[in-house]
């Protein structure tokens, strides 16, 4: 299963890894999935942050 993907130059969505337009990296455009029991989400955020909660 291929998820759709965005760019990070310009913003298109594309189904590969590299935009065909302007050849920048691409990201899955889908959040993670979230679940109530899950234990590593303080870990996430703090990775994402880049500082202790």
């Amino acid at each position: 299963m291929r998820l759709i993907r965005k760019c990070l130059r310009d913003g298109r969505y594309t189904l590969k890894e590299n935009c065909p337009v302007c050849g920048g990296e691409t990201r899955v455009a889908h959040p993670p999935r979230f679940s109530p029991q899950d234990r590593m989400v303080r870990y996430r955020v703090i990775a994402k942050r880049g500082r202790e909660c």
